[in-house]
């Protein structure tokens, strides 16, 4: 049952294109060459038809999170080790960032984004601040001020921070530290902000496409009766269920 209250307006149906079966305990993502991403015992792996990558290191503990917006320099957080690895298009090891030996500027980071000119977006939870770490000098500067609610959820860009807190208002800061609030949603199981208007939210086993601007919700109606992920990317919906990936065609307002 939807137990948010939602007013919602007409109804989206996207269009099936297409299943492809994967047995994953977490599906991580899709780029644009068509590779699909998942985690599998705390093995990450990179699949397309018979060609298959991975990377484990399991001294690290379990895979916290995964950034997937540039294929060649993709990110994986170990939160427990206060560690973060970047790895190439083949899933070889390129750098390797153990923030709890960096004496001079002590960091405990809770959440990860690549930024843009080879940085990273780096919530540090010692002072409760957002900023930014230059991979070259080593070093993290702050962007904000200590944040007054726990992040929630959290989303990046090259550009941009999102998160939404424990009250569900959204909100983005930007490389030069601006801060903007872009509005509330409701309750939520998964999420994607897909700009400054427009979020797709999971809840269960039905998935909603809200518009901050006017706080307006619709939903994605698809034949599943099980959700466990999703993503929207290029105007498409995957859905990822218990051991198959559905791809849609949606067109979004």
């Amino acid at each position: 049952m939807i137990s948010n209250g939602l007013a919602q307006e007409k109804i989206i149906k996207p269009q099936l294109v297409s299943t492809l079966t994967l047995v994953a305990d977490e599906f991580v993502g899709l780029d644009s060459f068509g590779y699909s991403y998942y985690i599998k015992s705390n093995v990450f792996y990179k699949q397309k038809d018979k060609e298959l990558f991975q990377y484990k290191n399991l001294s690290l503990g379990k895979i916290k999170r995964v950034d997937l917006q540039n294929p060649l320099k993709i990110v994986l957080f170990y939160e427990g080790f206060n560690t973060v690895v970047t790895l190439d298009n083949q899933l070889n090891e390129t750098l390797l960032f153990n923030f709890s030996k960096n004496q001079n500027n002590p960091i405990v980071t809770s959440a990860v984004g690549l930024a843009s000119q080879n940085r990273l977006w780096l919530f540090n939870s010692l002072p409760m601040q957002l900023g930014l770490y230059d991979f070259n000098k080593q070093y993290w500067q702050s962007l904000s001020q200590p944040f007054q609610s726990p992040i929630h959820y959290y989303q990046t860009d090259y550009n941009h921070f999102y998160w939404i807190d424990s009250n569900y208002k959204i909100y983005s800061c930007d490389i030069f530290g601006k801060i903007n609030t872009l509005g509330t949603i409701p309750k939520f199981d998964a999420v994607q902000i897909l700009s400054y208007e427009k979020v797709v939210f999971q809840i269960e086993n039905k998935i909603f496409l809200h518009d901050l601007k006017d706080n307006s919700t619709t939903e994605i109606q698809t034949d599943k009766k099980m959700i466990q992920n999703f993503q929207v990317k290029d105007q498409f919906l995957f859905i990822f269920t218990e051991n198959e990936i559905s791809k849609y065609q949606i067109n979004l307002p």
